[in-house]
Protein backbone atom coordinates (compact mmCIF):
# COMPACT_ATOMS: atom_id res chain seq x y z
CA UNK A 1 0.00 0.00 0.00
CA UNK A 2 1.15 3.62 -1.14
CA UNK A 3 2.05 5.67 2.19
CA UNK A 4 0.69 9.10 1.77
CA UNK A 5 2.12 11.65 4.75
CA UNK A 6 0.31 15.07 5.43
CA UNK A 7 2.42 17.40 7.30
CA UNK A 8 0.18 19.83 9.50
CA UNK A 9 -2.68 18.63 11.35
CA UNK A 10 -4.87 21.95 10.84
CA UNK A 11 -8.04 22.46 8.64
CA UNK A 12 -6.24 21.51 5.51
CA UNK A 13 -4.58 18.72 6.76
CA UNK A 14 -7.15 17.46 8.53
CA UNK A 15 -9.96 17.57 5.75
CA UNK A 16 -7.51 16.28 3.17
CA UNK A 17 -7.19 13.38 5.06
CA UNK A 18 -10.78 12.84 5.94
CA UNK A 19 -11.43 13.06 1.70
CA UNK A 20 -8.57 10.34 0.54
CA UNK A 21 -9.43 6.49 0.15
CA UNK A 22 -7.77 4.80 2.73
CA UNK A 23 -8.04 1.72 0.71
CA UNK A 24 -5.84 2.84 -1.33
CA UNK A 25 -3.52 5.01 0.93
CA UNK A 26 -1.68 4.40 4.23
CA UNK A 27 -2.18 8.00 5.64
CA UNK A 28 -0.13 9.69 8.30
CA UNK A 29 -0.51 13.17 9.87
CA UNK A 30 2.49 14.38 10.92
CA UNK A 31 2.05 17.77 13.63
CA UNK A 32 4.30 19.32 15.71
CA UNK A 33 1.52 20.42 18.36
CA UNK A 34 0.40 18.28 21.09
CA UNK A 35 -3.36 18.83 20.17
CA UNK A 36 -4.62 18.96 16.13
CA UNK A 37 -6.58 21.65 14.50
CA UNK A 38 -5.66 25.12 17.45
CA UNK A 39 -6.44 27.71 15.08
CA UNK A 40 -9.87 26.17 14.09
CA UNK A 41 -10.54 25.96 17.82
CA UNK A 42 -10.44 29.36 18.12
CA UNK A 43 -11.69 30.86 15.03
CA UNK A 44 -15.14 32.53 15.45
CA UNK A 45 -14.26 33.33 18.81
CA UNK A 46 -14.59 29.61 19.70
CA UNK A 47 -17.41 28.83 17.50
CA UNK A 48 -15.41 28.30 14.02
CA UNK A 49 -16.54 30.64 11.64
CA UNK A 50 -15.67 27.55 8.79
CA UNK A 51 -17.13 29.21 5.22
CA UNK A 52 -18.81 32.53 4.09
CA UNK A 53 -22.21 31.78 2.40
CA UNK A 54 -20.93 33.33 -1.44
CA UNK A 55 -22.06 30.47 -3.69
CA UNK A 56 -20.55 31.88 -7.20
CA UNK A 57 -16.36 31.43 -7.90
CA UNK A 58 -16.23 35.12 -9.14
CA UNK A 59 -17.30 36.45 -6.64
CA UNK A 60 -15.94 34.33 -3.84
CA UNK A 61 -12.29 35.37 -5.06
CA UNK A 62 -12.87 38.65 -4.65
CA UNK A 63 -12.20 38.08 -1.21
CA UNK A 64 -8.96 37.06 -1.72
CA UNK A 65 -6.29 39.97 -1.85
CA UNK A 66 -3.60 37.26 -2.54
CA UNK A 67 -4.10 34.17 -5.06
CA UNK A 68 -7.81 35.36 -6.53
CA UNK A 69 -6.77 34.48 -10.03
CA UNK A 70 -5.47 30.89 -9.15
CA UNK A 71 -8.65 30.16 -6.76
CA UNK A 72 -11.16 30.79 -9.37
CA UNK A 73 -10.66 27.17 -10.89
CA UNK A 74 -10.46 26.00 -7.60
CA UNK A 75 -13.71 27.41 -6.04
CA UNK A 76 -15.21 25.70 -9.89
CA UNK A 77 -14.48 22.39 -7.94
CA UNK A 78 -15.15 22.60 -4.41
CA UNK A 79 -17.01 26.18 -3.03
CA UNK A 80 -18.89 26.81 -0.04
CA UNK A 81 -22.17 24.98 -1.10
CA UNK A 82 -19.91 21.90 -1.42
CA UNK A 83 -18.68 22.58 2.00
CA UNK A 84 -22.19 22.82 3.40
CA UNK A 85 -22.80 19.22 2.20
CA UNK A 86 -20.14 17.83 2.82
CA UNK A 87 -20.88 18.46 6.63
CA UNK A 88 -24.24 17.55 6.32
CA UNK A 89 -23.11 13.91 5.42
CA UNK A 90 -20.81 14.27 8.52
CA UNK A 91 -24.03 15.56 10.95
CA UNK A 92 -23.30 18.39 11.02
CA UNK A 93 -25.89 20.92 10.81
CA UNK A 94 -24.52 24.75 9.62
CA UNK A 95 -25.86 28.32 9.89
CA UNK A 96 -25.70 31.86 8.28
CA UNK A 97 -26.22 34.38 10.39
CA UNK A 98 -26.65 38.14 9.23
CA UNK A 99 -23.60 39.25 7.88
CA UNK A 100 -22.97 36.06 5.54
CA UNK A 101 -20.27 34.12 8.09
CA UNK A 102 -21.19 30.57 8.93
CA UNK A 103 -20.89 28.39 11.88
CA UNK A 104 -21.63 24.80 13.38
CA UNK A 105 -25.43 24.97 14.54
CA UNK A 106 -23.75 24.31 18.07
CA UNK A 107 -21.74 27.51 17.97
CA UNK A 108 -18.79 25.33 19.19
CA UNK A 109 -15.29 25.01 17.11
CA UNK A 110 -15.10 21.51 19.08
CA UNK A 111 -18.27 20.03 16.71
CA UNK A 112 -16.03 20.32 14.17
CA UNK A 113 -12.84 18.96 15.67
CA UNK A 114 -14.55 15.92 17.08
CA UNK A 115 -16.07 15.74 13.32
CA UNK A 116 -12.43 15.61 11.80
CA UNK A 117 -11.09 13.45 14.40
CA UNK A 118 -14.19 10.73 13.83
CA UNK A 119 -13.56 10.66 10.42
CA UNK A 120 -9.83 9.99 10.77
CA UNK A 121 -10.54 7.15 13.39
CA UNK A 122 -12.48 5.89 11.12
CA UNK A 123 -9.97 5.90 8.11
CA UNK A 124 -7.40 3.71 10.19
CA UNK A 125 -5.22 7.51 9.83
CA UNK A 126 -2.30 7.87 11.94
CA UNK A 127 -1.70 10.83 13.69
CA UNK A 128 1.50 11.39 15.52
CA UNK A 129 1.50 14.55 17.48
CA UNK A 130 4.56 15.95 19.04
CA UNK A 131 6.20 15.61 15.39
CA UNK A 132 8.49 18.72 14.67
CA UNK A 133 9.71 17.71 11.14
CA UNK A 134 13.47 19.23 10.70
CA UNK A 135 14.81 17.45 7.24
CA UNK A 136 12.73 16.52 3.96
CA UNK A 137 14.49 14.70 0.97
CA UNK A 138 13.13 13.92 -2.19
CA UNK A 139 14.36 10.91 -3.27
CA UNK A 140 13.61 9.60 -7.09
CA UNK A 141 9.72 11.86 -6.11
CA UNK A 142 9.55 10.15 -3.39
CA UNK A 143 10.66 11.29 0.22
CA UNK A 144 12.40 11.12 3.60
CA UNK A 145 10.67 12.93 6.11
CA UNK A 146 12.59 13.48 9.48
CA UNK A 147 11.35 14.54 12.40
CA UNK A 148 13.08 15.66 15.73
CA UNK A 149 12.29 11.56 16.39
CA UNK A 150 11.18 9.87 13.24
CA UNK A 151 12.13 8.84 10.03
CA UNK A 152 8.89 8.65 7.74
CA UNK A 153 8.88 7.34 3.70
CA UNK A 154 6.08 8.57 1.76
CA UNK A 155 5.12 8.11 -1.98
CA UNK A 156 3.44 11.05 -1.87
CA UNK A 157 3.67 14.41 0.19
CA UNK A 158 1.39 17.09 1.34
CA UNK A 159 2.88 20.11 3.30
CA UNK A 160 -0.37 21.90 5.01
CA UNK A 161 1.93 23.61 7.88
CA UNK A 162 0.54 27.21 7.97
CA UNK A 163 2.34 30.37 8.59
CA UNK A 164 5.63 28.47 9.66
CA UNK A 165 9.26 30.50 8.79
CA UNK A 166 10.94 26.98 9.48
CA UNK A 167 8.70 24.87 7.21
CA UNK A 168 9.19 27.30 4.74
CA UNK A 169 12.78 27.51 5.29
CA UNK A 170 12.75 24.31 4.73
CA UNK A 171 10.92 24.50 1.55
CA UNK A 172 13.10 26.42 0.14
CA UNK A 173 16.56 25.14 0.84
CA UNK A 174 15.75 21.34 0.74
CA UNK A 175 12.61 21.29 -1.85
CA UNK A 176 14.02 24.19 -4.14
CA UNK A 177 10.47 26.17 -4.03
CA UNK A 178 10.56 29.87 -3.86
CA UNK A 179 8.96 31.78 -1.07
CA UNK A 180 7.63 35.10 -1.49
CA UNK A 181 8.77 36.69 1.80
CA UNK A 182 5.74 36.91 4.72
CA UNK A 183 4.64 40.07 5.93
CA UNK A 184 1.60 40.55 8.54
CA UNK A 185 -2.18 40.91 6.95
CA UNK A 186 -5.10 41.67 9.09
CA UNK A 187 -4.29 43.90 11.42
CA UNK A 188 -5.24 46.85 13.40
CA UNK A 189 -3.98 50.21 13.86
CA UNK A 190 -1.82 51.71 16.89
CA UNK A 191 -3.09 55.32 17.30
CA UNK A 192 -2.22 57.61 20.75
CA UNK A 193 -4.43 60.57 19.19
CA UNK A 194 -6.72 62.29 22.04
CA UNK A 195 -9.60 62.12 19.78
CA UNK A 196 -9.32 58.56 20.64
CA UNK A 197 -8.86 59.21 24.07
CA UNK A 198 -11.94 56.94 26.43
CA UNK A 199 -13.48 56.29 23.30
CA UNK A 200 -12.64 52.37 23.21
CA UNK A 201 -16.31 50.58 22.36
CA UNK A 202 -17.82 53.40 19.84
CA UNK A 203 -18.32 52.55 16.11
CA UNK A 204 -19.12 54.23 12.88
CA UNK A 205 -21.06 51.61 10.64
CA UNK A 206 -20.68 53.63 7.76
CA UNK A 207 -17.24 55.32 7.50
CA UNK A 208 -14.40 55.60 4.82
CA UNK A 209 -10.87 55.50 5.21
CA UNK A 210 -8.12 56.54 3.21
CA UNK A 211 -4.23 56.39 3.26
CA UNK A 212 -3.34 59.44 0.62
CA UNK A 213 0.64 58.25 0.47
CA UNK A 214 -0.94 54.99 -1.05
CA UNK A 215 -4.23 56.41 -2.37
CA UNK A 216 -6.28 53.66 -1.19
CA UNK A 217 -10.07 53.77 0.26
CA UNK A 218 -11.71 51.52 2.24
CA UNK A 219 -15.42 51.51 3.22
CA UNK A 220 -17.41 50.14 6.23
CA UNK A 221 -17.26 49.63 9.69
CA UNK A 222 -14.45 50.75 12.15
CA UNK A 223 -14.42 50.42 15.56
CA UNK A 224 -12.26 52.54 18.42
CA UNK A 225 -9.71 50.27 21.03
CA UNK A 226 -7.79 51.03 23.68
CA UNK A 227 -4.85 50.97 21.26
CA UNK A 228 -6.38 52.53 17.97
CA UNK A 229 -8.77 51.65 15.13
CA UNK A 230 -9.94 48.16 14.08
CA UNK A 231 -13.07 46.92 12.78
CA UNK A 232 -13.35 45.43 9.03
CA UNK A 233 -12.43 48.60 7.01
CA UNK A 234 -9.16 48.56 8.60
CA UNK A 235 -8.99 44.94 8.38
CA UNK A 236 -9.63 45.16 5.00
CA UNK A 237 -7.15 47.78 4.35
CA UNK A 238 -4.39 46.56 6.18
CA UNK A 239 -5.01 43.28 3.90
CA UNK A 240 -5.30 44.39 0.75
CA UNK A 241 -2.14 46.77 1.14
CA UNK A 242 -0.23 44.36 3.30
CA UNK A 243 3.36 44.94 1.69
CA UNK A 244 2.80 48.46 0.61
CA UNK A 245 1.86 49.06 4.98
CA UNK A 246 5.40 46.91 5.63
CA UNK A 247 7.31 48.66 3.24
CA UNK A 248 6.27 51.90 5.65
CA UNK A 249 6.97 50.46 8.82
CA UNK A 250 3.56 50.56 9.45
CA UNK A 251 3.88 53.93 10.17
CA UNK A 252 1.38 56.83 7.69
CA UNK A 253 -1.51 59.15 8.20
CA UNK A 254 -5.31 57.39 8.01
CA UNK A 255 -7.41 60.24 6.97
CA UNK A 256 -11.35 59.44 8.35
CA UNK A 257 -14.44 60.10 7.02
CA UNK A 258 -16.48 59.19 10.37
CA UNK A 259 -20.08 59.44 8.46
CA UNK A 260 -19.67 58.86 4.76
CA UNK A 261 -21.21 62.23 4.09
CA UNK A 262 -19.61 65.13 2.11
CA UNK A 263 -17.97 68.35 3.66
CA UNK A 264 -20.10 70.79 2.06
CA UNK A 265 -23.56 68.49 2.97
CA UNK A 266 -22.68 68.39 6.74
CA UNK A 267 -21.97 71.81 6.44
CA UNK A 268 -25.18 72.70 5.20
CA UNK A 269 -27.00 70.90 7.80
CA UNK A 270 -24.91 72.80 10.64
CA UNK A 271 -25.67 75.49 9.30
CA UNK A 272 -29.26 74.22 9.46
CA UNK A 273 -29.42 72.98 13.16
CA UNK A 274 -28.03 76.85 14.27
CA UNK A 275 -30.93 78.21 12.55
CA UNK A 276 -33.75 75.43 13.50
CA UNK A 277 -31.94 74.93 17.31
CA UNK A 278 -30.20 78.28 17.91
CA UNK A 279 -30.54 78.51 21.55
CA UNK A 280 -29.32 74.95 22.06
CA UNK A 281 -25.29 74.20 23.18
CA UNK A 282 -23.28 72.91 20.67
CA UNK A 283 -22.35 70.34 22.70
CA UNK A 284 -25.86 68.91 23.00
CA UNK A 285 -26.54 68.72 19.45
CA UNK A 286 -27.61 65.49 18.37
CA UNK A 287 -26.27 64.86 14.64
CA UNK A 288 -25.38 61.44 12.45
CA UNK A 289 -26.09 59.35 15.47
CA UNK A 290 -22.55 60.31 17.04
CA UNK A 291 -21.98 59.08 20.47
CA UNK A 292 -21.92 61.85 23.18
CA UNK A 293 -18.37 61.24 24.00
CA UNK A 294 -16.93 60.93 20.56
CA UNK A 295 -19.03 64.61 19.90
CA UNK A 296 -17.03 66.20 22.84
CA UNK A 297 -13.83 64.53 21.97
CA UNK A 298 -14.21 65.84 19.02
CA UNK A 299 -15.30 69.93 19.72
CA UNK A 300 -12.88 69.14 22.43
CA UNK A 301 -10.13 68.67 19.51
CA UNK A 302 -11.43 71.61 17.93
CA UNK A 303 -10.33 73.74 20.67
CA UNK A 304 -14.32 74.91 20.37
CA UNK A 305 -16.08 76.08 23.48
CA UNK A 306 -19.45 75.52 24.64
CA UNK A 307 -21.35 77.98 23.16
CA UNK A 308 -25.32 78.46 21.82
CA UNK A 309 -25.62 77.48 17.90
CA UNK A 310 -26.42 80.75 17.44
CA UNK A 311 -22.87 82.27 18.33
CA UNK A 312 -20.88 79.71 16.00
CA UNK A 313 -18.69 81.12 13.59
CA UNK A 314 -18.52 80.72 9.69
CA UNK A 315 -14.79 79.34 11.03
CA UNK A 316 -15.98 77.16 14.06
CA UNK A 317 -19.06 75.21 11.33
CA UNK A 318 -16.07 74.91 8.42
CA UNK A 319 -14.07 72.97 11.65
CA UNK A 320 -16.27 70.36 12.46
CA UNK A 321 -17.25 69.53 8.96
CA UNK A 322 -13.82 68.98 8.14
CA UNK A 323 -13.17 67.21 10.84
CA UNK A 324 -16.46 64.56 10.70
CA UNK A 325 -15.32 64.39 6.98
CA UNK A 326 -11.56 64.19 6.82
CA UNK A 327 -10.13 63.49 10.34
CA UNK A 328 -6.45 63.05 10.07
CA UNK A 329 -4.52 60.77 12.37
CA UNK A 330 -0.94 59.37 12.86
CA UNK A 331 -1.26 55.96 12.74
CA UNK A 332 2.02 54.84 14.47
CA UNK A 333 2.32 50.85 13.61
CA UNK A 334 0.07 47.74 13.74
CA UNK A 335 -1.36 45.19 16.23
CA UNK A 336 -2.66 41.28 15.50
CA UNK A 337 -3.70 38.84 17.63
CA UNK A 338 -0.89 36.16 17.59
CA UNK A 339 -3.28 33.52 17.59
CA UNK A 340 -5.57 34.52 14.82
CA UNK A 341 -2.16 35.51 12.93
CA UNK A 342 -2.44 35.66 9.12
CA UNK A 343 -0.08 36.12 6.73
CA UNK A 344 0.79 37.70 2.75
CA UNK A 345 3.10 35.59 1.67
CA UNK A 346 4.46 32.07 1.16
CA UNK A 347 4.87 29.44 -1.91
CA UNK A 348 5.42 31.30 -4.95
CA UNK A 349 2.15 30.30 -6.93
CA UNK A 350 3.76 30.30 -10.53
CA UNK A 351 4.77 26.72 -8.93
CA UNK A 352 1.91 25.01 -8.13
CA UNK A 353 -0.70 23.79 -10.70
CA UNK A 354 -3.82 24.85 -9.24
CA UNK A 355 -6.13 21.62 -11.16
CA UNK A 356 -4.01 19.18 -8.43
CA UNK A 357 -2.58 21.71 -5.92
CA UNK A 358 1.30 19.82 -7.37
CA UNK A 359 4.47 21.08 -7.26
CA UNK A 360 5.60 22.16 -10.53
CA UNK A 361 9.21 21.41 -9.80
CA UNK A 362 8.41 17.44 -7.84
CA UNK A 363 6.00 15.59 -8.79
CA UNK A 364 3.89 13.92 -5.87
CA UNK A 365 4.64 16.92 -3.71
CA UNK A 366 1.45 18.81 -2.65
CA UNK A 367 1.08 22.18 -0.89
CA UNK A 368 -2.74 23.39 0.87
CA UNK A 369 -3.48 26.24 3.25
CA UNK A 370 -1.79 29.37 4.30
CA UNK A 371 1.74 27.70 3.62
CA UNK A 372 0.91 29.15 -0.08
CA UNK A 373 0.83 32.69 -0.93
CA UNK A 374 -2.72 32.82 -0.10
CA UNK A 375 -4.79 35.21 2.04
CA UNK A 376 -7.97 36.50 2.36
CA UNK A 377 -10.63 38.86 4.25
CA UNK A 378 -12.03 37.92 8.00
CA UNK A 379 -15.29 35.94 7.32
CA UNK A 380 -14.63 32.57 6.82
CA UNK A 381 -12.59 32.61 3.57
CA UNK A 382 -9.22 31.81 4.82
CA UNK A 383 -11.05 28.52 5.95
CA UNK A 384 -13.02 27.98 2.58
CA UNK A 385 -9.72 27.77 0.27
CA UNK A 386 -7.95 25.07 3.12
CA UNK A 387 -11.34 22.82 2.46
CA UNK A 388 -11.41 23.69 -1.42
CA UNK A 389 -7.36 23.06 -1.70
CA UNK A 390 -7.19 19.82 0.43
CA UNK A 391 -10.20 18.58 -1.24
CA UNK A 392 -8.86 18.91 -5.06
CA UNK A 393 -5.21 17.42 -3.85
CA UNK A 394 -7.58 14.52 -2.21
CA UNK A 395 -9.57 13.75 -5.61
CA UNK A 396 -5.98 13.58 -7.81
CA UNK A 397 -4.49 11.67 -4.90
CA UNK A 398 -8.04 9.09 -5.40
CA UNK A 399 -7.16 8.79 -9.57
CA UNK A 400 -4.11 7.98 -8.78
Amino acid sequence: MKQLIIIGGGAAGFFLASNVKSSKWKIKILEQAKNPLQKLKISGGGRCNLTHACFSAKKLVKYYPRGSKELISVFNHFQPSDTFEWFSQKGVDLKIESDHRVFPQSDSSQTIIDTFLQETQKNNIEINYNSKVINIKNINNKFEIATTENKFFADALVIATGSSQKMWDIIHHQLGHNIIKPVPSLFTFLCSDKLLSNLQGISFPEAEIHIPSLKIKEFGPILITHWGLSGPAVLKLSSWSARELFKLDYKFILRINWISETFDRVREELFIEKIKNSKKSIYALKIYNLTQRFWNNLLYSLQIKDKKLADLSKKDINKIAEALTNTQLQINGKNTHKDEFVTAGGVDLKEIDFRTMQSKLIPNLYFAGEVLNIDALTGGFNFQACWSEAYIISQYINSN
